[in-house]
């Protein structure tokens, strides 16, 4: 399992959030304490939106903790919407292609979870890629996999909420009929420059942690976890829905999936 924050709002420096909170998402990657792994140093990234359509990104596959020029980049890169991610790999290898955020046109995606059976699975999944889709497929994970068949939806014009819960409906109908029995676990974030959309889901009852946050007056976070060890203004999303971020500061949230209870 891995961990991340997703921020919208006035323009701030990335180590605002990433770097410098208490128990910022450079300090879960080395301690996190809601989640399966306690370590997450099987690489990192941050996505960020600037003056272009098309975000940027960094992602490396050495630890957050250790990479000097992640914190150089965080103390001089502002945005008013940026992604950042630690790694903990569930099965596919460790590689910058791997890691996280992914981005495709004006979107960033990220991802903490696993499809069940994914090795069983993976293959009958890719085939439901359009080519110019499945060109674009740089890494192995099952993360970077549920984007681009996410984005094929968007691109055939359905509403966010509803290409997600149609891509994780359509993949446990799959693992249903592979007769495979392991989760599927999503919470994710997925971004366009303009909104920020945050998911929480899980086929069983251990959906991954996933808080909502307002950062001073118009700013909103989310997040695999609190930023400081007190959690006063932490708002646990509930599984199985969706919180839309607004950049005048508003948010919003329906229903996604029924979950397990």
């Amino acid at each position: 399992m891995c961990r991340f924050l997703a921020y919208l709002g006035p323009s701030i420096f990335l180590d605002e959030l990433v770097c410098k909170p208490q128990h910022s998402l450079v300090r879960q990657s080395l301690r996190a304490d809601q989640a399966k792994a306690v370590t997450n140093g099987d690489g990192f990234g941050v996505g960020w939106y600037g003056e272009l359509t098309s975000p940027g990104i960094y992602r490396e596959v050495m630890p957050a903790w250790s990479d000097e020029n992640l914190l150089a980049l965080c103390s001089n890169v502002r945005s008013h919407l940026f992604f950042a991610h630690v790694r903990a790999a569930t099965g596919t290898g460790i590689a910058r292609q791997n890691c996280h955020p992914f981005r495709y046109g004006p979107y960033l995606f990220m991802h903490n979870g696993q499809i069940g059976g994914y090795g069983q699975i993976r293959r009958a999944m890719e085939a439901r890629l359009p080519d110019h889709l499945y060109a674009e497929r740089r890494g192995a994970t099952d993360s970077e996999l549920l984007f681009l068949l996410i984005i094929a939806r968007i691109e055939a014009g359905q509403p966010v909420t509803q290409a997600v819960s149609q891509i994780l409906n359509e993949t446990l109908a799959m693992m249903h009929v592979l007769n495979i029995h392991e989760p599927l676990r999503f919470a994710g974030a997925l971004a366009d420059g303009q909104q920020v959309h945050a998911f929480r889901f899980s086929s069983d009852h251990r959906a991954p942690t996933l808080y909502l946050r307002r950062d001073g007056g118009e700013g909103l976070v989310v997040a695999s976890e609190p930023l400081a060890d007190d959690q006063d203004g932490w708002t646990l999303i509930a599984p199985g829905s969706v919180v839309h971020l607004a950049a005048n500061g508003a948010s919003s949230s329906e229903v996604l999936m029924e979950t397990i209870s």
